[in-house]
């Protein structure tokens, strides 16, 4: 246990204080703790190669496919599409509940900086024509693109736990919806009627990037298309667990790399070539993408590394007793894991894959439901935004804020959906048993 806190607090050191890149922050803590753990050190390498390798063979065809799937999404003009369609259809008097449901909607396709960027420069103009005050009406649009970046597969985190504690993508998407829907009221519109006197001072940018409203595609076409990993992925698991002889002919169907292949292959045709792109045009984002995604690839490289160490050297069934011994529920034992990695390291995406190394014989040793484990560390990584976050200074920056005000609408925000998120985890694990 000693070895694996020193592991994990030099991870803590070289990232936070000593600003190294993570993927080798990650190598260095994972050899540390092998020698502290007893590994040969002859082994050693081999065994970082085979963590890196065991986790991103499985992982990173899915999260490349969902990154240029986003991209995709975010250029055609259907996340700006889907935004104002909501916005137009509930009215100026329910612009909280349109925004709370862009964001989230938005949020599933698009990974999060992409969706902040995106959807931040509407905020500002509704702002403008509004009257009303930028953070409030912020809030809600943000706390959706947090919950779907925290607990939904395809975002990096969650698919990576899936993978770790070996649970099933499809179950995890349908509990992480059902999870997801009152915590997103709760902290976002519910909470954001108390922001109403934090006064913002915008910082003054264009959206050069912006198409003409009437280049946008259809709103039956963003919407289909955005959400059609969701509908695939939420129905053939569906169907499966009310029909178990269903399983093998809906195989191909339900796997998440087929899903997420075919939902980009649709969006190349619906989102491209029907609005008249070129192949050149549409074959621009990938590259994009590709880029864009890389950093929170090594990261989950690294992370696995340092998982693939603890198993090599026992200590992760040693770990999984000793956590399973203790008189908190596993649930409650995963969320904090991840809570504490993220208030020491910062990103979500980083906290979420670390814990997973960490919780992973804690779900064999308890028991405990996989998929529900997921949730509980998805909103366990969620918890406390603040100075080490760049989404802290994201949102700072951008609505001109004060240090004060940020804690007080941000960091309070991303809390209460970690908080919000663990309650409702823990009442649908005494739901379904």
């Amino acid at each position: 246990m000693l070895s694996v806190l020193l592991a994990v607090g030099l991870l803590t050191v070289l990232i936070a204080w000593a600003k190294v890149q993570p993927l080798i922050a990650f190598v260095v803590a994972a050899m540390v703790a092998a020698l502290l753990l007893g590994v040969p050190a002859a082994r050693i390498p081999g065994v970082i190669e085979k963590g890196i390798g065991d986790l991103l063979g499985s992982l990173a065809v899915i999260i490349c496919l969902g990154a240029i799937f986003g991209k995709l999404i975010a250029d055609s003009g259907a996340a700006r599409r889907i935004a104002t369609s909501l916005i137009d259809t509930l009215g100026p008097r329910r612009l909280p509940v349109a925004l709370t449901i862009t964001g989230f909607v938005v949020g599933i396709p698009l990974y999060y900086n992409v969706g902040f960027v995106l959807l931040v420069p509407l905020i500002f103009s509704l702002v403008y024509q509004s009257g009303r005050p930028a953070v409030a009406l912020a809030i809600p649009l943000l706390t959706g693109l947090s919950i779907a970046h925290g607990f939904l597969p395809p975002h990096p985190s969650p698919v990576a736990l899936v993978s770790a504690v070996q649970a099933d993508m499809g179950k995890t998407l349908l509990y992480g919806l059902v999870v997801a829907i009152p915590t997103l009221i709760l902290a976002g519109p519910v909470f954001a009627m108390s922001l109403h006197h934090i006064r913002a001072e915008p910082a003054m940018f264009r959206n050069a990037a912006a198409a003409p409203e009437g280049q946008l595609p259809g709103a039956f076409n963003s919407f289909a298309t955005a959400l059609l990993p969701v509908v695939l992925l939420g129905a053939t698991t569906l169907l499966t667990m009310l029909r178990p002889t269903l399983a093998q002919p809906l195989a191909v169907l339900s796997n998440p790399l087929m899903v997420m292949l075919l939902c980009y292959a649709v969006a190349v045709v619906t989102l491209g070539f029907a609005q008249g792109r070129s192949v050149a045009q549409v074959m621009q984002g990938p590259a994009e993408a590709m880029r864009e995604i890389a950093p929170i690839l090594m990261i989950i490289a690294g992370a696995g590394a340092l998982k693939q160490v603890f198993v090599e050297s026992g200590v992760s069934t040693q770990l999984g007793a000793l956590l399973a011994d203790l008189p908190v529920p596993p649930l409650v034992l995963g969320w904090l894991v991840a809570a504490v990695i993220r208030i020491c390291l910062g990103p979500a995406t980083v906290a979420g894959v670390t814990a997973a190394g960490i919780v992973e014989p804690l779900v064999k040793s308890s028991g405990v439901d996989p998929n529900l484990m997921v949730l509980a560390v998805g909103a366990g990584s969620l918890m406390c935004s603040h100075v080490n976050d760049s989404g802290f200074w994201m949102f700072k920056e951008y609505f001109g804020l004060s240090l004060k005000d940020t804690f007080r609408s941000w960091t309070l925000m991303e809390t209460l959906v970690g908080i919000f998120g663990l309650i409702f985890v823990l009442l649908l694990s005494a739901v379904i048993g």
